[in-house]
Parts: structure tokens; C-alpha cells; sequence
């Protein structure tokens, strides 16, 4: 495979990490865009090959500067929850993080690829993802996902609703475009069983949660690195939108069984009707860490599975069980951490 320049956005986060990783071993050449890099020093600027920069990529200037010379962008960004949500009289997606980050950077990230001419960009969206969705965070990934496709070549010929609008329209500069929508990521630093785990330990006797029979195929992050690094190269996969799933389904309230059986809790999950778990999660959101809100309810109200084996069919990857990587982070120093130690001490 041939090596390239690429430029991660939402590199510094927990797939982006991996990527990167996995990047740097394949020789590639890495640029990381993060609002902190100094936070990142010791995670990131180990691995050969990788330069972490501070920047702003929601500045058009500064992403543009940032992006000049690479022949590959990876857009990660994504974020479960807003801080600064939509004003109540637009869709929840408007006005607010989910637009900012979901909608206006693909949109942005798209035109400033076909401005420099970077032929090659791949797009975290997530499984459920639709312009219609149930939740603000589902409506917002399904545009940005629709904006990105539409942004590749040709798309200037589709005859639906343009999500393309702006004072620019870059088509027809040779983008070759791929999304892809996991299930819920999980791997060593996940924000997924990690937090099940925090919580469980945190909370004594019971745990009253809403959204326990929603159902979810976890996917661990390794695998999706590989579906990743495989489609750069990969001309089958340009313009083309992935589900990327592990091997079994699960309920939310399973996962959380499983976890405490791996840390040594013995707390009582009590299921919450709807009611009572959007009362729930209204006062939830309004914590620090936002542990549970409205909008997460609406996103568990759609089955996060895959209908398709794309990890299988157009990867060859046999997706991982979280029985075979889980216990090794929760339960001990993951292999992670060992690796980026053994590269340090290579270094030193």
C-alpha cells in the first residue's frame, strides 16, 4: 500500500488515538488538528511519524492552512451531547453542537477538500444516522453523512435536496468520498464500558436505568481501524457508506450485567418505563459528565444493529467479541499502554 500524507480531525479522541497508531506503523505520514496539544503530548507524539498541531477546525483559514499538502482527510469528530444545545423553536440540530459539529465541519471539511483538491476523504458517521431520525444526534449525523456523500464526484448530478449549500459548491474536483456508521465502539479507553464501570462502582445497592431493552452489536475499535486504513487505497469503497458491527447483539442492560460481572459489583438495574426515564434523564442532563439525556433516550429508541456484514463481506475482517478484549482493560494495564511504553522506551 502506498504511503500518504493525512490529516486526522478528532484524532486526539479515542478512535482517533488507535487510527493513529495503526497509521504510524503502516508508515504514514499524520497530522493531528486538536484544540489542546499539549493534552495529547504523551499519547500521540510518541508514535513515529505523527505531528499533533493546535487548531481550530471549525476556522475555515486555519483548516485550510492545516490540510494544504495532505492527499487524505479523516474527519472523526463527533459528540454524544451538546452544551450549547438548539434553540427550542428549530430542530434540536440547529443553532446548536450537533450542527456545529455534525452539519457545518463535514460541510466545511468537504469544501475545503475540493478547494485544495484532496482526492481522498473518510468520514466517521454512526449506525442509525438519518436526516429523520428519532434524536438531534441521529438528524444531525444523517445530514453531515448525506453532506459528505453528496460532496463526492457526480454528486453534482443527483437529482434529491442538496444539503451542499453555501457560497461554494466544490463538485466535480475528484473527491472519492467513504462514510462509515459503527455500532457503539468499544476497546482500552472507551467512554462506553469504562463508564458502566465508573458508574457501577459509584453507586451503591441499585441502579435505576431507562433504555435497558435497547438493543446495540458493539464493535471494537481495532476493527474499525482496519476498515479504515483498508478503504484509502480501496477504489470499491469510494462513495460508498459502511455499517460496521460486531458479532452479536445485545440489550443495554445485558452489557451492563456483563460488565459488573468483570469488575465484582453486585448492584440491581431496575428498569425505567419511558416516563419515569425521561424524568430521569431530564435531571440527568443537567449534570456534570451528562451521563443520560432526552436526546440519548430518543437515539436508544432506534435498534443499533446492523441488517448487513460489512466487516465481513467487503473488509474479510472477523469482527471481534467483546468477551475477547473487554476483561483486558477493565480487569488489568491494557496492551495499549504497554505498547506505547515499549515505543518510549525505543525513543529514549
Amino acid at each position: 500500500m502506498a504511503t500518504h500524507k493525512i490529516c486526522i480531525l478528532g484524532g486526539s479522541g479515542f478512535v482517533g488515538r488507535h487510527l493513529a497508531e495503526r497509521l504510524s506503523q503502516g508508515g504514514h505520514s499524520v497530522r493531528i488538528l486538536t484544540r489542546n496539544r499539549e493534552r495529547n503530548r504523551e499519547n500521540l507524539l510518541v508514535l513515529p511519524g505523527v505531528e499533533v498541531v493546535e487548531a481550530d477546525v471549525h476556522d475555515p483559514i486555519a483548516l485550510e492552512k492545516q490540510l494544504e499538502g495532505c492527499n487524505v482527510v479523516i474527519n472523526l469528530v463527533g459528540i454524544l451531547n451538546e452544551n450549547k444545545p438548539g434553540r427550542e423553536d428549530y430542530p434540536p440540530e440547529r443553532h446548536g453542537d450537533f450542527e456545529k459539529n455534525h452539519i457545518e465541519l463535514p460541510r466545511l471539511v468537504a469544501n475545503t477538500c475540493g478547494h485544495l483538491g484532496i482526492p481522498r476523504l473518510l468520514h466517521m458517521s454512526a449506525l442509525g444516522a438519518n436526516p429523520i431520525g428519532p434524536s438531534a444526534y441521529l438528524r444531525s449525523k444523517g445530514i453531515g453523512e448525506e453532506i459528505i456523500r453528496q460532496s463526492g464526484e457526480n454528486s453534482a448530478e443527483m437529482g434529491h435536496f442538496n444539503y451542499l449549500t453555501g457560497p461554494k459548491l466544490l463538485w466535480g474536483r475528484g473527491l472519492k468520498v467513504t462514510s462509515f456508521r459503527p455500532s457503539v465502539i468499544f476497546g482500552e479507553g472507551d467512554r462506553f464500558f469504562n463508564r458502566f464501570a465508573q458508574l457501577l462502582r459509584s453507586i451503591p445497592f441499585f441502579i435505576p436505568m431507562a433504555g435497558t431493552n435497547a438493543k446495540m452489536q458493539p464493535v471494537w475499535v481495532e476493527d474499525v481501524v482496519s476498515a479504515y486504513v483498508q478503504s484509502i487505497d480501496d477504489e470499491k469503497t469510494y462513495g460508498k457508506a459502511y455499517d460496521l458491527c460486531g458479532p452479536k447483539v445485545y440489550t443495554l442492560g445485558e452489557l451492563m450485567a456483563y460488565t459488573q460481572s468483570l469488575i465484582g459489583t453486585h448492584r440491581a438495574i431496575v428498569p425505567l418505563g419511558n416516563f419515569v426515564g425521561n424524568l430521569q434523564a431530564s435531571i440527568m442532563e443537567k449534570l456534570p459528565g451528562k451521563v443520560l439525556t432526552r436526546d440519548n433516550l430518543r437515539s436508544l429508541s432506534v435498534d443499533n444493529i446492523c441488517t448487513r456484514k460489512d466487516l465481513a463481506d467487503v473488509f474479510h475482517i472477523q469482527a471481534t467479541a467483546i468477551e475477547s478484549v473487554v476483561p483486558g482493560y477493565l480487569r488489568k494495564k491494557g496492551a495499549r499502554a504497554e505498547r506505547l511504553a515499549e515505543i518510549r522506551n525505543r525513543r529514549a
